[in-house]
């Protein structure tokens, strides 16, 4: 397995070099690229009964002035998913349908570092117009409503909050269920609804706004692999089987009587005063 490993990773190398001797990925970036989508496709091991079909989603996260840069360069995305279905191809790894390429800036990483999500892309939910009509009420029974399965948020790069409540409330304030302590965020910046078997981002009227993969949004419906952005706080939406965080287990709204905060919180060294 290992040597496969080694050899998709030495093709991805020769046709990034070949194919996109003028973008500027720099060494780092170029390794980072190059080793995190060998390992989201990985090759089918020896033997292997059922060819399992890889992800169809490849989201290149990067700081905002490299995501211009590669913005700038023309097909860079589309050469890159040539790229990336030609080693597949040759390493006989199978896709789950057409996969695709999508850029997505993170203030938090360093300018030549770079980050792969992998995710599988759901069927459309269609035209989403008029969908805060159709949005559950906080009450309601948490059983009668069609909530996405396995649906999480990568907080922080690391910390994963799972997405098991029909209406879940995102700011600064502390009543809310998840608590983003950065003075860039709004005390009540946004709102995820399940709606339709789809989780759908709404903006509260925030100061910085919201973003999904670059674009501000009012509301959108989220797929896994969408990279949100509250007012420059990245968070990323998924929608597999989440990586086990025992540390947080609990994820329950914080009662004002408690002094814990068991919310997955982000924190910075300097605090502005409140919206």
């Amino acid at each position: 397995m290992k040597d496969k490993l080694a050899a998709l990773e030495n093709r991805l190398r020769e046709l990034i070099e070949i194919k996109m001797v003028n973008v500027l990925f720099g060494p780092q970036a170029e390794r980072m690229v190059v080793q995190q989508l060998a390992a989201a496709i990985q090759p089918p091991e020896d033997g292997e009964a059922e060819e399992k079909p890889r992800p169809n989603v490849y989201t290149l996260l990067a700081h905002p002035e490299t995501i211009a840069r590669w913005e700038a360069t023309p097909s860079f995305s589309e050469t890159l998913l040539e790229i990336l279905k030609a080693a597949a191809s040759e390493a006989n790894v199978p896709f789950a349908s057409p996969p695709e390429i999508t850029l997505a800036a993170d203030p938090s990483l360093d300018v030549d570092a770079v980050r792969v999500v992998a995710s599988h892309r759901v069927d459309t939910l269609g035209e989403t117009k008029g969908v805060a009509d159709e949005a559950p009420q906080e009450e309601s029974n948490e059983s009668s409503i069609n909530l996405p399965e396995n649906a999480f948020l990568i907080v922080d790069s690391v910390k994963v909050f799972p997405l098991n409540k029909s209406v879940i409330n995102i700011g600064r304030r502390l009543g809310n269920h998840l608590v983003i302590n950065d003075p860039r965020v709004s005390r009540n910046h946004a709102q995820l609804r399940a709606i339709k078997g789809r989780f759908v981002l709404f903006d509260l009227d925030s100061t910085g706004g919201t973003y999904v993969n670059g674009q501000r949004v009012s509301q959108s419906v989220l797929y896994p692999g969408d990279v949100i952005s509250l007012a420059g706080v990245p968070l990323i939406f998924g929608q597999d089987n989440p990586i086990p965080r025992p540390d947080l287990v609990d994820t329950a709204p914080l009662s004002p009587e408690s002094g814990d905060r068991p919310t997955a919180i982000l924190r910075s060294d300097t605090e502005k005063n409140k919206k």
